[in-house]
Order: C-alpha cells, then sequence, then structure tokens
C-alpha cells in the first residue's frame, strides 16, 4: 500500500481519470454502446478473459480494438446488465503508464416468458492503461472471473 504524503495536481488528475476510465467500461456495457466501450482501448490491445480465475490458461484472448466488438456485443443477449464496479488500486503509475486492479460484480438479467434469471459474476481486472494525447487507454485488460451465480427471479 503506498502513502501519498503529497500528491501533485497532475497525479491526482491522472489517478482521477483512470478511475473514470474503469467506470465508463461499466458505463457503456450496461447502456449497449460497444463503439464507446471500444474508444476505451488502443489500437493494439491486449484483451484476455479467464472464466476460472485459478486456470492459467485463459478461454479468449484478443490483440485488437477491433477484436472486441463481438466481446460487446454478446451483452446483447440479456435484458440488462448492472456493472457494479468496487475498489480499484493502482499499483505503479509513472509518466504516461500506470497499471492496476479493480474489482466489479456484474449482473445479467434474462427474461424467458414468466422467467426471470440473475447470473452474477464476480469480477477482478487486471488493467495496464497508457495516457496517449492526454487520454487514458487500456492498452492490456485481464478478465479474472472469481466466481459465478445463478438464480431464478420473483
Amino acid at each position: 500500500m503506498s502513502k501519498h504524503l503529497t500528491i501533485s495536481p497532475e497525479e491526482a488528475a491522472d489517478r482521477l481519470a483512470i478511475r473514470e476510465l474503469i467506470e465508463a467500461y461499466a458505463h457503456c456495457a450496461d447502456r449497449r454502446d460497444a463503439k464507446g466501450q471500444m474508444a476505451l482501448f488502443t489500437a493494439d490491445t491486449h484483451f484476455v478473459v479467464y472464466m476460472n480465475a485459478k486456470d492459467p490458461k485463459p478461454a479468449q484472448e484478443l490483440h485488437s480494438r477491433e477484436a472486441l466488438a463481438p466481446v460487446f456485443a454478446d451483452l446483447n443477449q440479456y435484458v440488462a446488465t448492472m456493472h457494479f464496479v468496487g475498489q480499484s488500486t493502482i499499483f505503479s503509475l509513472e509518466g504516461n503508464r500506470a497499471t492496476g486492479e479493480a474489482y466489479c460484480i456484474a449482473h445479467h438479467l434474462t427474461v424467458d416468458g414468466e422467467e426471470r434469471r440473475m447470473m452474477v459474476a464476480y469480477l477482478r481486472y487486471l488493467d495496464t492503461v497508457v495516457k496517449i494525447d492526454g487520454t487514458w487507454l487500456f492498452v492490456e485488460r485481464l478478465l479474472y472471473v472469481d466466481w459465478l451465480e445463478e438464480r431464478g427471479l420473483s
């Protein structure tokens, strides 16, 4: 855990912008704004999904912003989603590059006739972000699914 006896206005602004980047990802997902979500990544981004956080073998690995389109479009199968972003930690922030971890609880609602179901994914993201022309973007996002929960709703 870092101690901040003093922090420059520039570092404070960078830390806030990185948090807003993480929150924009969730915001775009819940509004099915795939183009907006894709714009949060560098053109040569590296996006990896680990459906089992304890398994070192990824379920999916993508190497460009354009490759993200079907991943984000997959959310359209749900009637609604709500990605609740929890704590986020910046491990390193040096110049125009930072690393960190963000927690998220992602709720996914499906409706089939009278049946309503909720799938809840408990996620962690290990992120590497870069500042390009004054804007922070994901250059690498590793998504770890710690566990899933499914239940019926009244």
